[in-house]
């Protein structure tokens, strides 16, 4: 999956000008496709001064936070859209930081590796933790600190009364609408509160 198919994916989820918050945004590249492309506008917000540095280099906007810390910081609604592209999996409040999401977003957006893709089901039938392209470290090196699959997105969706209104599975740079659980090796969800 190249990072350039993903962030496409992800933007024609994002409705034109639309207000926009990026939870863990990295280098800024998703908001900043976003803003040329979508005319959304919108914050970042990252820990890594590295990418911090990056975001302001691209012009996007960015806060500087670290996510365990919570999102007291902004009020009910405050976005149209919330992003957790490859986010949710290194958070150890995975499931409050979800709640937040659907708080301060009239809607949501994630994407993370699915562990249930069959690479890594081979893997593990195997006796050994899966090293792929999507989830390239070792057991004992991953700044993953959880593995989550598409079908336990659906059921913690379920929990936290969201309402899915899109989600599908991304691999090779192409959507899969068929099987995602098996087939893709990240899924992807599209969420509002129900």
């Amino acid at each position: 999956m190249s990072e350039t198919s993903t962030m496409q994916a992800i933007a024609r989820l994002v409705p034109q000008g639309a207000r926009v918050l990026d939870l863990g945004c990295g280098d800024g590249a998703l908001l900043d496709l976003l803003q040329r492309t979508r005319g959304c506008t919108g914050y970042g917000v990252e820990y890594a001064d590295a990418n911090v540095l990056a975001c302001v280099r691209r012009g996007v906007n960015v806060l500087q936070l670290n996510l365990e810390d919570g999102l007291a910081i902004f009020e009910d609604n405050s976005f149209d859209v919330v992003l957790q592209i490859d986010t949710l999996q290194h958070l150890r409040n995975a499931e409050t930081m979800l709640r937040e999401t659907a708080r301060i977003g009239r809607a949501g957006i994630v994407a993370f590796p699915n562990f249930a893709h069959w690479p890594n089901r081979l893997s593990v039938l195997r006796g050994r933790m899966p090293v792929t392209r999507r989830l390239p470290y070792q057991w004992y090196d991953t700044p993953n600190i959880r593995v989550g699959t598409y079908k336990d997105f659906e059921v913690l969706a379920g929990k936290n009364r969201l309402r899915i209104l899109d989600a599908f599975g991304l691999q090779d740079g192409q959507e899969v609408r068929f099987l995602p659980n098996a087939r893709a090796g990240t899924a992807v969800f599209h969420f509002e509160h129900a």
